[in-house]
C-alpha cells in the first residue's frame, strides 16, 4: 500500500527538528511501511552556504546524511509499533559515498528503505538523487524507542 504526500506541517508533527535544521520539505510517498521518498529543495539562502563555501556554495556532505536520516526518521515515526510516540536516535552511518556536489537550485529526491528491523534497532539504506543522477548513498542504523504514553 502506498500512502500519499505529507506537507511541511505534517512533517513538523512527526520530527522534532525546526529551522534551520529541518531539512525535509515534502514526503512524496510511503510504501508498505518499508520505503519512503522525500524532497529537499536546496536554495541559495540556506544558512550553511554563507561559510561553505563563499563564492562556490556546496551543501556539506554531513547535511546530506542528515537529510537522509530525517527522511528515515519520518518513516520510523509513521510506522513504529507500540503505544505512544516513537523517538528515533541515529546510531550509525556506514558506507557513505558522495558522488557529486549539491548546489543551490538542486532538488534532492531522498529514497530510504528499511533493510532490517529488530526492535529497537533499525537498519536503513538511503540514496539521494538530483535529476535521476546519484549524489549520495549510505546505510544508517537507528534506535527507535516507543515510550509508553500516560493515559
Amino acid at each position: 500500500m502506498v500512502e500519499g504526500e505529507l506537507d511541511i506541517l505534517q512533517i513538523q508533527d512527526l520530527l522534532p527538528h525546526r529551522y534551520p535544521f529541518l531539512l525535509v520539505d515534502r514526503i512524496l510517498e510511503i510504501q508498505d511501511a518499508t520505503r519512503i521518498v522525500g524532497i529537499k529543495n536546496v536554495t541559495a539562502n540556506e544558512p550553511f552556504f554563507q561559510g561553505h563555501f563563499p563564492g562556490r556554495p556546496i551543501m556539506p556532505g554531513v547535511l546530506l546524511l542528515e537529510v537522509m536520516a530525517q527522511v528515515g526518521g519520518v518513516l520510523a515515526r509513521k510506522t513504529a509499533k507500540g503505544i505512544g510516540r516513537p523517538t528515533v536516535f541515529l546510531t550509525g552511518i556506514e558506507k557513505a559515498k558522495f558522488r557529486r556536489p549539491v548546489v543551490p537550485g538542486d532538488q534532492l529526491r531522498v529514497e530510504v528503505e528499511i533493510v532490517r528491523r529488530k526492535d529497537p534497532f533499525w537498519k536503513m539504506a538511503g540514496k539521494i538523487l538530483v535529476d535521476s543522477s546519484l549524489v549520495c548513498e549510505a546505510e544508517m542504523t537507528a534506535m527507535v524507542r516507543v515510550e509508553e504514553s500516560e493515559a
